[in-house]
């Protein structure tokens, strides 16, 4: 990614300080065992959140958008190509992530959630929102098994507080909205995928960047 953006993003969260309470000087995950909170859906989806799982997210963001090598993608649109509104970077199971919490987090989870369908952790993607214009649209990961069998796709926040939609498949008007940002923790399991949508919607608020790291399954995206 271009250094001056990186300045530039990095100059952003000079507003976004650590708690007063976490003063360790690396990130820090906080343990998942009591502090779930876990909101049953419908046709057998769920939502579990945990605020502030990661402690000092401030410094994992800084490391993140220094070290991660961002990039842009296109897409085609109707009938034109468009820019992918965010940044992105991949990493496959086994390769070297930009930071160790990353490995940490993603055996975490494995942990917490040993024996849940579609829970076998293997990728972690990241997106970076570099602003209240940067968004994804309303879709469920359905690309590989989880357009078929229950899955689990785990999400942590970084940076600034974005709002995290989502909504029922079949329609309705039952819509939920998180808030989330500074290290929480939002995991989608069971069939929200398939029968629920998430977005991030784009914003005219003035706000500063978010990366969102998202722990998937081999092939689920």
């Amino acid at each position: 990614m271009d250094t001056n953006i990186c300045s530039n993003m990095l100059g952003s969260m000079a507003t976004l300080q650590g708690s007063l309470f976490d003063t360790g000087s690396e990130p820090q995950l906080r343990p998942l065992d009591g502090g779930i909170r876990r909101i049953p859906l419908s046709d057998g989806a769920w939502i579990d959140f945990l605020p502030g799982w990661v402690e000092r997210s401030d410094l994992l963001f800084e490391a993140l958008v220094a070290e991660v090598g961002w990039r842009s993608e296109e897409r085609v649109m109707f009938d034109r190509t468009v820019d992918v509104p965010r940044l992105l970077a991949s990493y496959d199971d086994g390769v070297h992530v930009p930071h160790p919490v990353l490995d940490r987090a993603k055996s975490a989870l494995a942990d917490h959630y040993q024996g849940v369908a579609g829970a076998e952790l293997a990728t972690i993607g990241l997106c970076l929102y570099r602003d209240g214009g940067d968004s994804v649209a309303w879709h469920g990961d359905t690309i590989g098994r989880g357009s078929r069998e229950d899955t689990l796709v785990a999400i942590v926040s970084l940076g600034w507080h974005r709002r995290f939609a989502l909504r029922p498949k079949r329609g309705g008007s039952r819509t939920l909205s998180f808030d989330i940002g500074s290290g929480d923790l939002l995991v989608m399991g069971g069939s929200c995928q398939r029968t629920w949508q998430h977005a991030v919607p784009k914003t005219v608020r003035p706000i500063g960047p978010r990366i969102s790291v998202q722990f998937r399954p081999f092939g689920v995206r």
